[in-house]
């Protein structure tokens, strides 16, 4: 079934989106960042947050960086981290929930399939 939705995404750009989230601290590094807001966080804060210091930090930036999740900006002597990519979380949740119930012989009315 074809879907003419803009912010439907493609199976591979879905599959590695999902890859860059696939360590648990990088997935806390992204909720942290998510849960700051549009402000972000310096790197060290971050680092504070999340436990995830260093050059483990460094490098899970730079996979959710060329993901297209987070950005860093230098502020000042401050590198800056924040989620950027809410449209692109929200579309991997739909690319996970679009065709909920679709070859079910009885779809849960309780879901949007939309």
């Amino acid at each position: 079934m074809k879907h003419d939705d803009p912010t439907d995404i493609s199976l591979e750009v879905a599959a590695s989106t999902f890859a860059a989230l696939g360590s648990e601290q990088r997935l806390s590094v992204l909720r942290c960042l998510v849960r700051a807001g549009n402000d972000g966080l310096s790197i060290g804060e971050l680092g504070q947050r999340t436990g995830v210091t260093g050059s483990t930090l460094t490098h899970h930036m730079k996979i959710l960086a060329q993901a297209g999740l987070v950005r860093q900006e230098k502020q000042g002597r401050s590198i800056i981290c924040a989620a950027v990519a809410y449209d692109a979380v929200h579309q991997l949740s739909h690319f996970l929930l679009r065709e909920c119930c679709a070859n079910s012989s009885q779809p849960d009315k309780d879901h949007d399939h939309g």
